[in-house]
């Protein structure tokens, strides 16, 4: 711990504020997609209420964002959104937030076991991710081959009524989700990736910050497979990304002091600028909620790409 604690105190501050700088372009991403995959009407003042407060909820309980979109359904629901309507777009933003990171890794794994680019590593840390990834991209894609199921009867129990309200959600949202990307919203796809992308250029950073210069291939590979960790809910994701984080990326080579100083790095922006400026966000938001039936009429992506 000595050593982590003397690399942090030597952390060089421009590098510390690049990284500040990739979170904050990460989160205006995050609310660039928001608006076109739940509401083509929402402003963009509304986007930044709503996005914003959903990132200082997910910074404190993380889960993948869940409990942000939970917050942001609430308000959505509010303005008068319907609930079917909510969790179908929850769903959509989910996959296609999430989406990135799979397919990069997919890619990205395939083209390190062909020896193109990165250091030579090993099949288990190169191909295997790789083919688990498309796997999981696939098993997706399939989803909707399920169908909604049967529908429950007037006599059917709350909780088997419950499982199929979210079976079904699951299957419309992963269709709706597959719409959006085959119509090529440009604010969809620009805000995906810039999320993605800019939180992954904050961990590079933070390695750069503490002395470090890990290949881009091995930040990159470590990230996903680290953020597994964050699916566990614990307050900021402290321990669960953190050690998922860590001991991925020692995996593929990186000094264990340094990363652990680095990840510190990471994880106190991660944490911190999400909270305070959603918390901002937040605020706006309660002084000014939506008024009932504002976004009763508030179009689907997919309808207004058709139309």
């Amino acid at each position: 711990m000595s050593a982590v604690r003397e690399i942090v105190v030597e952390a060089s501050p421009g590098w510390l504020a690049l990284a500040a700088l990739f979170e904050g372009l990460s989160l205006a991403s995050y609310v660039v997609m928001f608006g076109p995959i739940f509401c083509t009407g929402l402003s963009w003042r509304r986007c930044w209420q709503i996005g914003g407060a959903s990132l200082a909820m997910g910074s404190l309980v993380p889960a993948s964002g869940a409990a942000g979109l939970a917050l942001g359904a609430w308000v959505l629901h509010r303005g008068g959104m319907s609930g079917e309507r909510i969790a179908r777009r929850s769903v959509a933003f989910f996959l296609i937030k999430s989406g990135v990171n799979f397919l990069a890794v997919a890619v990205l794994g395939t083209v390190m076991a062909l020896g193109l680019v990165g250091p030579e590593l090993s099949m288990w840390l190169t191909a295997v991710p790789a083919a688990g990834a498309a796997l999981a991209l696939g098993a997706v894609v399939a989803i909707p081959r399920l169908g909604p199921g049967r529908e429950p009867g007037p006599e059917a129990s709350r909780a088997r009524r419950a499982i199929s309200a979210a079976r079904r959600a699951v299957i419309e949202g992963t269709i709706e989700a597959l719409k959006i990307l085959r119509g090529g919203n440009r604010r969809v796809l620009a805000g995906s990736l810039g999320y993605w992308a800019f939180d992954n250029a904050v961990l590079w950073a933070t390695f750069q910050a503490v002395g470090l210069s890990p290949p881009l291939t091995v930040v990159l590979m470590g990230y996903l497979i680290g953020q597994l960790g964050g699916l566990l809910p614990i307050p900021g994701g402290i321990g669960g990304i953190d050690a998922g984080l860590i001991g991925t990326l020692i995996v593929y080579g990186a000094p264990a002091a340094g990363t652990a100083a680095a990840v510190l790095g990471y994880r106190l922006i991660l944490f911190w600028l999400p909270l305070i400026a959603g918390g901002i966000a937040f605020d706006s938001l309660r002084r000014d909620m939506p008024a009932r039936g504002e976004l009763a009429a508030c179009a689907p992506a997919i309808a207004a790409q058709s139309a």
